[in-house]
């Protein structure tokens, strides 16, 4: 009597478990792809604050697309702050960055906002949506410099991810639109973008794992912003198109809006990671290079090219399979 009454315990609990296995990882995949969704949607976002006066008749490659970014992840760290204040998390933002793993996560800041996120947005301005699926490169280079410094070597699918994912970047400069002489500049800008990009996921992934994620991302887009507004925007001359941006209200607008989408992504993008592992939450997040090409054409007028659509779709499936198996997505049960 009390053994099947044990096991029919046992195999009630085997069931909620299943259950809650089950919810978490449907709600892991749903967070991953709407990371990927949001930051398309920043990507456009702030296409279209450029074009307003006085970003669009801007002088130079550099000043707009650097007050652009310092005022999206500005705007996107003060998002954040609000979220944490909420959460009661506040006095973790100055706690954790005196901490070493708090440090590793403003270099990768560094890294990622003032330097990739610059070189990425200076590579929409020159190549527009064709420098978005090259800058999704970046997984490859992650697992690239984890094999160099982290001596994780890769699998055949990793190399074969790569090899796919540099195929797709040829094929999309493979012809270059009419009317953008510096095309070929705005790509290696976005190449940048992706090593960058590829050096913060390693550098982050060694803080992220021991303090909370959502105070490193405030502390990620806050120092980003601050960095880009503070020393790079006077290095470029952007001072007087900063004052001007601000006084102009409209650009201010989509770029406050865009600093939402931004911070959105990175929240969750880090807890599609928690749930079902940063491989998969990684393969899902890249898709920002579908929907910000998708985006661009629907919204504002990008020309459609069998080289744009053919590599883009390439180069997904390649961070994919860089990241992991695609045939997990699919596998029952816990990630």
């Amino acid at each position: 009597m009390n053994h099947s009454a044990n096991t029919a315990r046992a195999s009630l609990a085997d069931a909620k478990m299943k259950q809650v296995n089950k919810k978490f990882r449907i709600t892991g995949l749903t967070t991953g792809a709407l990371s990927g969704l949001t930051y398309g949607i920043y990507t456009t976002l702030v296409l279209v604050a450029g074009y307003y006066e006085p970003l669009v008749s801007a002088v130079g490659i550099l000043a707009a697309p650097y007050v652009c970014s310092g005022l999206n992840d500005l705007f996107a760290g003060i998002w954040l702050t609000i979220y944490n204040a909420k959460k009661g998390r506040l006095a973790e933002i100055g706690r954790t960055i005196n901490t070493f793993p708090g440090k590793m996560m403003v270099l990768g800041a560094l890294l990622g906002g003032p330097i990739a996120n610059g070189a990425y947005l200076v590579g929409l301005a020159l190549a527009g949506a064709y420098a978005i699926p090259i800058s999704a490169t970046c997984g490859l280079f992650g697992a690239l410099f984890a094999w160099i410094f982290l001596k994780q070597r890769p699998t055949k699918r990793v190399v074969a991810g790569m090899i796919i994912c540099v195929s797709g970047a040829i094929i999309i400069n493979w012809v270059k639109p009419e009317g953008s002489p510096n095309f070929t500049l705005g790509i290696i800008c976005a190449l940048i973008a992706a090593i960058c990009w590829g050096l913060e996921g390693m550098l982050s992934s060694y803080g992220g794992s021991m303090i909370d994620t959502d105070v490193a991302t405030n502390i990620r887009e806050l120092f980003s912003g601050l960095v880009d507004l503070v020393i790079i925007v006077p290095l470029v001359g952007g001072l007087g198109l900063l004052g001007g941006t601000l006084s102009a209200g409209m650009p201010v607008l989509w770029l406050a809006i865009s600093g939402l989408s931004a911070g959105a992504s990175f929240l969750l993008w880090y807890k599609s990671n928690a749930t079902v592992g940063c491989a998969i939450g990684m393969s899902l997040n890249v898709t920002y290079a579908f929907w910000g090409v998708l985006f661009c054409i629907l919204f504002l007028n990008q020309p459609v090219t069998l080289t744009i659509v053919v590599g883009s779709v390439v180069i997904i499936f390649g961070a994919i399979l860089v990241t992991m198996n695609p045939l997990d997505f699919f596998k029952k049960g816990e990630a």
